[in-house]
């Protein structure tokens, strides 16, 4: 359902605080490599200083909510919300902000490592859905050089 809300858009925004962050920032790279969908990491305690400013209506914004950071990003959510945005939320419990839900395994912390299988199925499914091969990504190198 996720990929299917998804897939005709040009932009999606990810936030996340702590490890949620890192999460985020994974998942936006894995978006962008194989659907070409804009895809941006945020974290949470930034979103005032111009992230928000880029969300209208139903512009997709998917928050990685962990334990020790749930009252934060759920903040966030609401403030994402408040201007339009569309929630997809990615936690062990689901919310009543969230639009759509993608529960995660309830693991303390792990829980946030285990976020980004599911993000990584949303990338595939979403470059499928768009008619991208997802297994030969263009201007995709295995390795960096650095002369």
């Amino acid at each position: 359902r996720v990929a299917e809300k998804l897939k005709d858009k040009n932009h999606v925004f990810l936030i996340g605080r702590g490890l949620g962050f890192i999460t985020a920032l994974e998942a936006a790279l894995k978006i962008k490599e194989i659907s070409y969908i804009h895809a941006e990491a945020f974290p949470g305690g930034e979103i005032k200083h111009g992230t928000i400013a880029l969300i209208e209506s139903g512009t997709p914004c998917i928050v990685f909510v962990g334990k020790e950071n749930k009252d934060d990003v759920l903040a966030n959510a609401h403030e994402l919300r408040a201007r339009g945005g569309f929630i997809v939320g990615v936690a062990e419990e689901n919310s009543k902000i969230f639009d759509l839900w993608i529960k995660v395994p309830e693991d303390g912390e792990a829980s946030l490592i285990y976020q980004i299988i599911p993000m990584q199925l949303l990338a595939y499914m979403l470059a499928v859905m768009r008619g991208c091969d997802p297994d030969h990504p263009r201007s995709l190198a295995k390795s960096v050089t650095v002369k």
